[in-house]
């Protein structure tokens, strides 16, 4: 009752303001948008696959805790009743073990939920930013959420703006697509640049090295030069000299 108050207050303030002057107003269906978005699709199955998964698993720990049970009445007459109070124990811990178990996956502060609310959350925040970049081009006073609280006690379908925000979430996205390949193209191409120029590097690595190699072959060919006689001399001489400079 009091959600109904609210809307009215809220339909009296936009007709008082529309005596003033033109406001706009629209709506949008947040079920209808989420159902339309592929991302969301795409969270809701993963999320389901994990449900299967846990749900399977509680299944098979309540069968084997079933089976216990079974075994222990078709074998009660056999047993002491320190036995069967040692078993009993041991069933009850099991069924602890699985309640909390499903708790901890489907209770109110389950990793269902949580995990439900971490992967939603990005899809709100686009639905959101959408609605503010439609409001302010399109120059919207209000827009109210018809999945929301606040009760609409009826709705043209001409104030709907859901569709447009679809279109706008759709736009951004590709948006961030065309900007991520455009960054790949670019570091692909840095790539390219840096690989043409470690090549370069080699191939001019390997040119001096050639160079080196053929001034190296080209001195070794050159033929000595043949000494004279009184160079001879000479280099005998000082050879003498420095034996004598040793032995003092």
């Amino acid at each position: 009752m009091k959600k109904t108050y609210i809307f009215i207050l809220l339909l009296l303030i936009t007709t008082f303001m529309n005596a003033q002057r033109g406001v706009k107003i629209g709506y949008i269906d947040t079920e209808y948008i989420l159902e339309n978005l592929q991302e969301y699709k795409q969270v809701s199955t993963r999320l389901e696959e994990k449900a299967k998964d846990w749900k399977k698993e509680i299944e098979d720990r309540a069968r084997k805790i079933e089976q216990k049970k079974e075994a222990l009445n078709s074998e009660r007459i056999l047993l002491t009743s320190e036995m069967i109070e040692e078993i009993e124990e041991e069933i009850s811990f099991d069924e602890e073990e699985l309640n909390e178990y499903q708790q901890k996956r489907f209770g109110p502060r389950g990793d269902l939920i949580i995990q439900k609310q971490q992967l939603i959350q990005p899809i709100q925040d686009q639905i959101f930013n959408a609605i503010k970049e439609l409001a302010k081009s399109k120059n919207y006073d209000f827009i109210f959420d018809k999945s929301a609280d606040i009760v609409m006690l009826y709705s043209d379908r001409r104030y709907d703006i859901s569709d447009q925000i679809l279109r706008t979430i759709s736009r951004a996205n590709n948006r961030r697509k065309l900007d991520s390949r455009k960054d790949k193209r670019e570091v692909e191409n840095e790539s390219l640049i840096d690989d043409s120029i470690d090549v370069t590097e080699v191939i001019d690595d390997n040119k001096n090295d050639i160079e080196d190699k053929e001034d190296t072959k080209v001195k070794s060919t050159e033929p000595k030069k043949k000494l004279t006689v009184k160079e001879l001399l000479e280099q005998r001489k000082q050879k003498n000299s420095n034996k004598r400079k040793v032995k003092d």
